[in-house]
């Protein structure tokens, strides 16, 4: 499991980081009014944990509810995540269906 304190809201780059076990993964985004929009999600091939992704997901998730701010996925991953995680549909703002 991954721990909250070891991902990193990396502002000057616009995007979120986590090195795990010496790999360094990270998801870009885009921040406008209240949104950010989740645009680009890298993961190195190195880090097989299945539950990684979601790990990581549910992480920065949290980070930006705490925030107050919407979720735009408009990285495929990102927004199937969100499909399977009914409990954060609402993040995501008014109108905006996935």
């Amino acid at each position: 499991m991954i721990d909250a304190d070891e991902l990193v809201d990396n502002e000057f780059q616009r995007q979120f980081e986590l090195t795990i076990d010496g790999h360094f993964a990270k998801i870009e985004y885009s921040l406008q009014d209240r949104k950010i929009f989740l645009t680009k999600l890298i993961i190195p091939e190195a880090i097989t944990d299945e539950d990684f992704l979601d790990n990581f997901l549910k992480l920065v998730f949290e980070n930006v509810k705490e925030r107050n701010l919407s979720i735009v996925p408009t990285s495929p991953e990102i927004a199937k995540f969100v499909r399977r995680n009914r409990q954060y549909k609402s993040l995501l703002p008014v109108g905006l269906r996935i």
